[in-house]
């Protein structure tokens, strides 16, 4: 019955002159989500029209949803602009989606100024017909539950009742690049989805300590990534596996138990700052929500964080953890999350971990190991792999 997918932008219209840049963007997004469908794309300055032609509309929808930057779609019924017609498509439409009693009104917007009826004409003659024809129709033009809407352009007038709201934000990789900390757990997946809607693109590090943690842990991870592909651009992100298991044994060998994690985490954020740097990232991303645990605390966040010159973003500072598995359930991470396999973050857990650790305190523990030698021969090793939607990644098949 549907013709069309019409595409509203988001907040594009916030950019000014450099709209442009952000739609040619987004819309080389839309149309690699489009690949392998047999549909026709029209672009517009204002929206984006996908021509169907026959292919299910929530196919294009379910992958128009991982493209940030777009305000809502709707399903569309096409037509030449013809009073008579457009009732005829209306009744149509209104009788396929229309089972019980409901409120009503008819929207009109036209955007062809050479149409001499004014919108409220238009939708008064629809009505009409609509009214006389199809059942279970009550008007109400305050709130009504059901809109009917018309827009007459200059091509072609569109019909639909829909309006399914996108993921907003700006479009992936238009605000610049960042490197993710991502572990196995819940919280950093989401931060990374997150910073990609804000319209930054990024990057992924992970800290791994195998065989102190099972390869498993390293799987997981790469599922992870590989659910975030999809909202990035091209469906591909970086993943930097970063040997952390000699890091590791000198903090269990030599650093008093209270301070295990304070100065793991100072570590990872060093190894994550050369990465950031050696891969043209301007920030670095955590999934920190502030007071969560031991190491979220304000003063834990300062120590670890007075390592680095670079910009640290959390997205998630002030997300109550069930807000953040309602997150992680809409994107799909939170099943791969659960998966029984520990990372270096969650294996030997201290029983007491420091709750307000002191930078002057960590940097003296710090003294016990040449952590610099070790650090620069973690970076000579770490293992950058492309991760790929559409190219599944199996790590046990890599030996």
């Amino acid at each position: 019955m549907y013709d069309y997918i019409m595409i509203r932008y988001g907040d594009l219209i916030l950019k000014g002159k450099n709209q442009h840049i952000f739609r040619q963007n987004i819309n080389n997004q839309i149309a690699h989500k489009m690949y392998g469908l047999e549909v026709e794309l029209e672009f517009q300055h204002d929206l984006v029209f996908i021509k169907l032609n026959d292919v299910e509309p929530e196919l294009v929808i379910e992958r128009l949803n991982y493209i940030s930057g777009l305000s809502s779609y709707s399903k569309t019924m096409k037509c030449e602009y013809d009073i008579d017609v457009i009732s005829d498509k209306a009744i149509e439409l209104l009788k396929s989606e229309i089972t019980e009693p409901t409120t009503f009104k008819i929207e009109t917007k036209r955007a062809d100024k050479t149409i001499t009826l004014k919108s409220y004409e238009i939708s008064n003659l629809v009505s009409k017909k609509v009214l006389r024809n199809v059942e279970n129709l009550i008007v109400d033009v305050n709130k009504p539950k059901t809109i009917l809407n018309i827009e007459a352009r200059r091509e072609g007038t569109y019909i639909y009742t829909d309006k399914i709201p996108g993921l907003g934000g700006f479009p992936t990789s238009t605000g610049g690049r960042a490197m993710l900390l991502i572990s196995g757990g819940i919280d950093s997946p989401v931060a990374g989805y997150l910073t990609m809607n804000t319209g930054l693109e990024i990057e992924c590090v992970h800290f791994e300590s195998s065989p102190l943690t099972p390869v498993e842990s390293v799987q997981k991870v790469i599922d992870l990534v590989t659910v975030l592909s999809r909202y990035a651009p091209g469906s591909k992100i970086k993943l930097h596996l970063v040997p952390f298991r000699e890091i590791h044994e000198q903090i269990l060998s030599n650093i008093h138990e209270s301070y295990i994690i304070t100065i793991m985490r100072r570590m990872m954020y060093r190894l994550a700052e050369a990465l950031a740097k050696k891969n043209n990232c301007k920030a670095i991303v955590s999934g920190d929500s502030i007071g969560q645990v031991a190491s979220q605390t304000l003063e834990s966040l300062i120590t670890v964080q007075s390592v680095l010159d670079t910009l640290v973003i959390r997205p998630l500072a002030t997300y109550d953890k069930s807000d953040i598995i309602k997150i992680a359930k809409k994107i799909k991470t939170y099943q791969i999350s659960n998966r029984p396999f520990s990372d270096c973050c969650t294996v030997y857990v201290p029983k007491r971990p420091v709750i307000k650790p002191t930078i002057e305190r960590a940097e003296t523990f710090e003294k016990a190991f040449d952590y610099n030698k070790y650090l620069k021969l973690a970076i000579k090793n770490t293992i950058t792999i492309e991760i790929n939607e559409r190219k599944p990644l199996n790590i046990l098949d890599k030996g």
